[in-house]
Parts: C-alpha cells; structure tokens; sequence
C-alpha cells in the first residue's frame, strides 16, 4: 500500500473518532523504522515501516501534535535520518537520549516543551516496559511488534477514547 493511500485510510481512520489526542508520541527503533540506530552509519540510507509516513503526514493533516521519546544513544545518527527522511520538522520535539530507565524522564521533558498533559497524549513504542511506564504517568500507550501501521493507530485511537470516557466517568464521581 503506497504512502498517498496509508495517508488516505489513516484521515479516514482519524475522522471516525471524536475524541483525539493533542499529541502522538513515537519511538524510532523498531517503532517508526526497522532497525537500531546503533547499529547503522550515518551514511546509511534509512527507510521507515511502510505505514508509517502516511500516518504521520495525516495526523499532522488533522493538526495534532508529534513527539519523539527515544532511548537512542546515538542522537546524532536519530537526527541525520529524520533529516534523510524528510520528517525532522514534522515534531514539535524530540528527546532523543540514552536512559538506563524506560522513558519517563522522555515524557517529563515532551510535557514541559509543549505543554500538554499526559492524558492527552498517546505514544507507541515497541518495548513493554516502556508502554508500563508511560501508562502508569497517564500516556495512552500502545504496543507495537512490528512497527506503527493503521492496525496500531485504530487500537491507540480506541484506547485513548476508552481512557477518556472512563477519565470522564471518574471525574463526575
């Protein structure tokens, strides 16, 4: 499935729901691309998951908001691709540092950039212990096993929307 057709399912996709996150939060290695960055030389030509760059050009086509939380200890190699790529200035910010830890001290930086509480966010990564912690802060968080596709946004849109409600439903108690 091409780019243009990904994109054209994912605003499709996007338009059922009511209730959207202000901010979608993604890791890179084995999230928005097939390797680590670790392992590859900045002269490297660095290519995404199919569905990913029509996702990310149709959320960013219903205005909400990118970030990046990235335990990648080579930051400079993260950047040179997003560059490559042609993504870079699709983000609002990227926290792209090693942590021996999940990435909470990730997600206390994106809130302090832009601004937008935890429950307004959704985030997929591809390591449990980084969905635990980010939904523990109040992230909706998804796992992903083999990279973010429109089976992974419609799961993240339904849970976020789940989250919501019962979010809702608590508040009125």
């Amino acid at each position: 499935m091409g780019e243009e057709r990904v994109k054209e399912e994912a605003l499709q996709l996007i338009g059922m729901f009511q209730l959207l996150p202000r901010l979608v939060v993604f890791d890179l290695d084995y999230t928005l691309w097939p390797f680590y960055c670790l392992r590859r030389s900045k002269r490297e030509t660095p290519s995404l998951y199919p569905h990913a760059k029509g996702i990310l050009y149709a959320l960013k086509d219903k205005r909400i908001n990118l970030a990046i939380a990235s335990r990648s200890p080579t930051a400079d190699t993260a950047n040179t691709f997003l560059d490559k790529l042609s993504i870079k200035s699709m983000f609002v910010t990227k926290e792209i540092f090693f942590s021996c830890k999940n990435k909470t001290d990730h997600f206390r930086r994106i809130q302090s950039r832009t601004g937008i509480p935890f429950n307004s966010m959704l985030f997929f990564d591809d390591e449990d212990w980084n969905i635990e912690a980010a939904s523990k802060m109040g992230v909706t968080s998804i796992y992903v096993d083999n990279g973010v596709n429109l089976r992974a946004l419609r799961r993240g849109l339904t849970q976020f929307t789940e989250n919501q409600n019962a979010s809702d439903k608590n508040q009125r108690k």
